[in-house]
């Protein structure tokens, strides 16, 4: 039976669609995948990632199921288990005593917080999104832009956050609706519902928000979340029978596949190549 330092360890920052793609591409490469909560930011997407796991205990995404767990001694046990991937509210400071990471990857997409120093965190550190350069805080970074994703293999920095939304369908932001203040979240609505402008979709601290187009509602902040000014709160999917809700679309394959990738040419360098932990 494998013994806890047997099993590849990763940790992926955040529990998004992205880090939920991520998640699944490791643990079939053999990892054992831990997604820790950011607690910034609601996960919308929440029928295409890990994220519900969290309240409900377990979450299934294309024939995965991950589990919550609530403590070091949890993530140490399943070191010795079978690949899986695992959802909690850790963060990376709890989760650094637990054993040596051999893959850190912070797959939160943070457009303008400062991202922190990874490097000799893990074996591997791999940044996605704006703020990373393997300069600088991680040994790899990965473009996330659409038609620009894909390893940078160079010392510049990834592009930042340009405010533009990506076109879904012909949408760009005016599928989304945003929180104009902090405050609490209430929606009795699920994902994958048909909704119709000017509906009701939930309160944010009693004030009404509307549905701003006509389409399938693709993602929205879970029930009783507490959020920050400025996030998304809900986003529609315009495209009639082509929406999609559920599994893992091209964008998060495509992420994934390029951080997994990099996951890859990392393993096959010799290891006096590679950066120390």
């Amino acid at each position: 039976m494998p013994q806890p330092n047997d099993r590849l360890f990763a940790v992926i920052l955040g529990t998004n669609e992205i880090a939920s793609a991520i998640g699944i591409q490791l643990m079939r490469a053999g990892y054992c995948v831990v997604l820790s909560h950011d607690p910034d930011s609601p996960v919308i997407r929440r029928k295409m990632a890990f994220h519900d796991a969290l309240y409900t205990d377990t979450a299934q995404l294309e024939g995965v199921v991950a589990e919550r767990v609530d403590d070091g001694m949890q993530v140490y046990r399943a070191l010795g288990r079978p690949p899986q991937v695992m959802v909690t509210w850790l963060g990376l400071l709890d989760l650094l005593p637990v054993r040596h990471i051999d893959v850190l990857i912070d797959a939160r997409l943070q457009k303008r917080r400062i991202t922190p120093d990874l490097r000799r965190l893990a074996r591997l550190t791999i940044g996605l999104g704006p703020g990373f350069s393997s300069n600088f805080n991680c040994d790899v970074a990965v473009e996330t832009r659409p038609g620009k994703i894909g390893l940078v293999t160079d010392a510049r920095w990834t592009d930042p956050a340009d405010g533009v939304a990506s076109a879904l369908g012909d949408v760009g932001a005016e599928r989304f609706v945003y929180a104009q203040f902090a405050g609490r979240w209430h929606t009795p609505i699920e994902i994958g519902t048909r909704v119709y402008k000017d509906l009701v979709l939930g309160h944010l601290s009693g004030i009404p928000l509307l549905a701003p187009r006509d389409g399938i509602l693709r993602g929205i902040a879970r029930d009783g979340c507490e959020v920050p000014a400025g996030v998304k709160l809900l986003e529609i999917d315009p495209r009639g029978r082509d929406a999609q809700w559920t599994g893992t679309d091209q964008r998060g394959s495509a992420i994934a596949n390029a951080t997994a990738a990099a996951v890859r040419l990392h393993a096959a360098r010799p290891v006096t190549q590679r950066n120390p932990a």
